[in-house]
């Protein structure tokens, strides 16, 4: 699976997700209040208020929970649909109370907002807008059309007319505001959820890939013996054989199809490496083995390696560990995908320091993203203006994929375009596109002397 098989959910998925349970279980905290409110009305301040109508409006709350309840299982789950009317209801069923108690001079009026709040978080986008408009038509309607606030001497209570529209004006805009922020934080923890799990079943299917080659390596190496006993004994039966042909060419047969178990083997893992050697590589097969699937996609991928200037000393053999290969591919695939024709990986090191510079010679990044680079889901390298290479479904959570990945291993990566970079310097003219510079300090990626340096121990034989 790659990361491209991986996208965000739409809000109208996501809406399937909320239990009829915490629906309920919220309702009934509304209830609990409304009937708190209209008992602190009618015991401490004897204001004059339909009762009966308003123990009507929240009984159909209380119906409807006590339905739901006992109707459905409490692990069911809600359709967008449903999630939809769940919240007009409460909607509609707050605006009629306060319709009953005096309209927006009620100070409780604000929480006509909650619904909205919900919905910007939980629904599609076109839900959401929807009960905002609701809700801002209810506060509307509830300007001129309420049942008055009576104390107990049936004074009216009413506020100036400003603050009136004071008070819807506040409805509405924090209807606007708080539904927008609800929905962008909503979405902006989705996006990075979904980021987060598409990178861990990245790792995790490098990891299993690496596993499996550990796996084959130590076979081939315990299988070895035996293969050779088999083709040696049937070589000694080929020989004394000779006189019965018919068994002499089975004999025959044998030692060939083991000589082709030994082949097979060998071409699945490393045979005669114990599992720990798979674990460690030079700096440069590492980087071809992160470049590989891209090296036949029509563009030339130019590989350059060496000490840093000042420096020297051979390279290093460096932890092959899969999120740093899986890491190098993604960074690797996004410049094939923007390359005119060349791709150039650079590997370097010194004493402290082991670095991959990764550069194209396509048209880099613009503007407006590479203060967002490694964000997940950003779709374009260029402007919206540009048109997109067919086919490519968006690098954001490749990046974010392998900025994640490798910054695990230690690596901390920038971002930049050539002529930024190298702009006064001739011998990369070619390299226009954009430049991805993963740095390592030594110590941590060093497989030999560093802080995770691996400890070659004694092969055992596989336990069956």
């Amino acid at each position: 699976m790659s990361h491209t098989d991986i996208g965000p959910l739409k809000g109208r998925q996501r809406g399937n997700w909320i239990r009829l349970r915490t629906i309920i279980l919220l309702r009934w905290g509304a209830i609990a209040g409304q009937l708190s409110a209209l008992l602190v009305a009618w015991l401490v301040y004897g204001l004059q208020l339909e009762y009966g109508l308003c123990s009507l409006v929240v009984g159909t709350s209380i119906i409807g929970n006590l339905v739901a309840t006992f109707a459905f299982p409490e692990n069911k789950r809600l359709t967008e649909a449903e999630n939809l009317a769940m919240v007009l209801f409460d909607l509609l069923q707050l605006a009629l109370l306060l319709y009953l108690t005096g309209g927006l001079h009620n100070p409780f009026s604000i929480l006509i907002v909650g619904p909205v709040t919900v919905s910007a978080a939980a629904l599609s986008a076109r839900s959401a807008m929807f009960v905002g408009s609701v809700a801002i038509a209810a506060a509307s309607v509830l300007v001129p059309f309420h049942l008055p606030l009576l104390t107990a001497e049936g004074v009216e209570i009413a506020i100036a007319d400003v603050f009136v529209f004071g008070n819807w004006l506040a409805i509405v805009i924090a209807v606007i505001f708080l539904g927008i922020y609800s929905r962008w934080i909503a979405a902006e923890m989705h996006n990075m959820s979904d980021a987060l799990q598409a990178t861990q079943m990245a790792l995790a299917r490098e990891q299993k890939l690496t596993d499996l080659g550990g796996v084959v390596a130590a076979a081939a190496h315990e299988l070895g013996t035996p293969l050779a006993t088999i083709k040696l004994t049937a070589a000694e039966l080929a020989e004394d054989l000779e006189e019965r042909p018919e068994m002499q060419e089975d004999a025959r047969l044998i030692a060939q199809q083991a000589d082709r178990c030994r082949d097979i083997l060998r071409s699945m893992g490393r045979a005669g490496k114990e599992d720990l050697h798979l674990q460690k590589a030079p700096l440069t097969a590492v980087v071809l083995e992160a470049a590989e699937p891209h090296r036949d996609r029509g563009k030339t991928i130019h590989f350059e390696e060496g000490p840093l200037p000042g420096h020297d000393g051979p390279q290093p053999t460096i932890l092959r560990r899969p999120e740093v290969v899986h890491g190098l591919r993604n960074l690797i695939q996004n410049a094939v995908d923007f390359a005119r024709a060349n791709i150039w990986v650079e590997a370097r090191w010194s004493d402290t320091v082991v670095s991959v510079r990764i550069m194209d010679d396509g048209r880099g990044y613009s503007p407006q993203v590479i203060g967002r680079i490694g964000d997940p889901f950003v779709r374009r390298r260029r402007n919206a203006g540009e048109a997109q290479r067919p086919g490519y479904e968006g690098m954001g959570l490749g990046l974010f994929i392998a900025k994640t990945l490798l910054e695990r291993s230690g690596a901390e990566l920038s971002f930049a375009n050539g002529p930024e970079r190298y702009a006064a310097d001739s011998a990369f003219a070619e390299r226009t596109g954009a430049i991805i510079e993963v740095v390592w300090p030594r110590r941590k990626i060093d497989a030999l002397t560093g802080d995770n340096a691996i400890q070659i121990r004694e092969n055992r034989p596989l336990e069956i």
